[in-house]
């Protein structure tokens, strides 16, 4: 029995990695990390409801410098997830799919989700 010449799919080396795919990757990471987070978020409500004692030892929790920059994280994977999702319901709409249009719906997601993240904690820091 002869064997057939089958065509290979190219592998990764060949493609170029681009700001596109590296985003696409992260909105999956993202979208595990906000699991984690909303965990934290579930953890402080749970404490609300069981009354002051437990809220004050989850607020002295999240107080520490560690959690406060996971909080911190947390708030820009939430932004960066949601303006991810924005970009692909552009997509859907057959919209922004050359090369020019991807990178500058790509850098705006980032920068969006960047200032969304600094006014939200400076509001939070400022009441």
């Amino acid at each position: 029995m002869a064997s057939s010449f089958r065509p290979t799919s190219p592998h990764l080396s060949v493609w170029r990695f681009t700001l596109t795919m590296t985003l696409s990757i992260l909105h999956r990471i993202l979208g595990i990390g906000l699991y984690i987070g909303t965990l934290l978020f579930i953890l402080w409500l749970g404490a609300a409801a069981l009354g002051q004692d437990q809220l004050a030892a989850v607020n002295g929790f999240f107080g520490h410098w560690l959690i406060q920059i996971g909080l911190f994280l947390y708030t820009w994977t939430l932004f960066q997830h949601m303006a991810g999702g924005i970009k692909h319901f552009v997509w859907d709409t057959g919209s922004a799919f050359d090369p020019a249009s991807r990178e500058m719906i790509s850098v705006a997601t980032l920068v969006f989700s960047a200032l969304a993240t600094l006014v939200c904690w400076a509001l939070f820091v400022w009441f």
